[in-house]
């Protein structure tokens, strides 16, 4: 197939969409835009990009046709009408794994070459080759290995399999576990209102703490690959339950709800009167697999 790769169809022009066309275009890539609300697409004519009056026009003018949008349903709805026969189609609009294997065979049926993606970063951050944002990519191999240095350019590239789905998944297991230690911060914070602690002052130590507790993930990794879930553990689930009682206690002293550490605590809990008292906390992973 003679695609040419320095031509890009961006669809959607949210924050998201517009800052990916912007680095296309400060790159030199010729690019074809749509967006629902034209208003947002016209701000880009001054800096290259062509604006096409129907997401069947825009689909129409590139080999290579990045997906940007509201949610999966919104790829359905405009690429409804779309020839995405011999296209290649990237997906960055945020999904579920299973959502992305459902459209890569959609759009296999339409005759189009399929990859998903999941942005880790945040508007400001694409484009700038510094700030440490990337994308998860999955799907065809092909695809990826054909437009690699394109996709490059927005932010750094970081392939995860052909299972269309695999993009999605670790997206959503890095943000499932920040949202963990969102709610860890929250509690801490709250226990140290009314002190005379200043928050910022507070902040550097949990910031120090929690980079230096990171690493816990590494053990984790060795227990599940070794199947030994006593494996280097220093603090034991006995010992760890023990404290809980001490961390609970110190949340009613403050008037402070324990409810973002409860469902954790009952799971340690759970796993000790199975019997698992000389593990580290590895076991709660097997609770929770349904």
């Amino acid at each position: 197939m003679g695609h040419n790769t320095k031509k890009i169809t961006v669809l959607g022009l949210g924050a998201m969409g517009t800052a990916i066309a912007r680095a296309w275009l400060s790159a030199g890539y010729e690019l074809t835009v749509w967006n629902r609300t034209v208003s947002r697409a016209e701000p880009l004519t001054t800096e290259g990009a062509k604006i096409a009056a129907t997401a069947f026009d825009a689909v129409a003018a590139s080999d290579l046709v990045v997906a940007c949008l509201l949610d999966d349903a919104s790829v359905g709805e405009v690429l409804a009408d779309a020839d995405l026969m011999g296209k290649d189609l990237v997906n960055i609009t945020t999904s579920t794994p299973g959502k992305a294997g459902d459209r890569a065979e959609w759009a296999a049926g339409r005759g189009a070459r399929y990859l998903d993606g999941g942005i880790m970063a945040v508007p400001p951050m694409i484009g700038d080759l510094d700030s440490g944002a990337y994308v998860f990519y999955s799907g065809s191999p092909e695809l990826f290995a054909a437009h690699r240095d394109a996709l490059a350019v927005p932010a750094a590239t970081r392939y995860v399999g052909e299972d269309s789905g695999s993009a999605a998944l670790h997206d959503v297991a890095l943000l499932s576990a920040m949202t963990g230690m969102f709610a860890g911060v929250s509690h801490a914070f709250a226990l140290m209102r009314g002190t005379e602690v200043a928050p910022k002052e507070f902040a550097a130590l949990l910031i120090e703490w929690l980079t230096a507790m990171a690493p816990y993930a590494n053990g984790v990794a060795a227990h599940l690959e070794t199947g030994d879930y006593t494996l280097g553990v220093t603090s034991n689930l006995e010992m760890m339950v023990e404290a809980n009682g001490t961390l609970l206690r110190t949340a009613e002293e403050q008037g402070v709800s324990p409810e973002l550490l409860s469902p954790f605590m009952t799971l340690m809990e759970r796993r000790l009167a199975d019997g698992h008292g000389d593990e580290g906390t590895t076991g709660v992973i097997d609770l929770l697999l349904r």
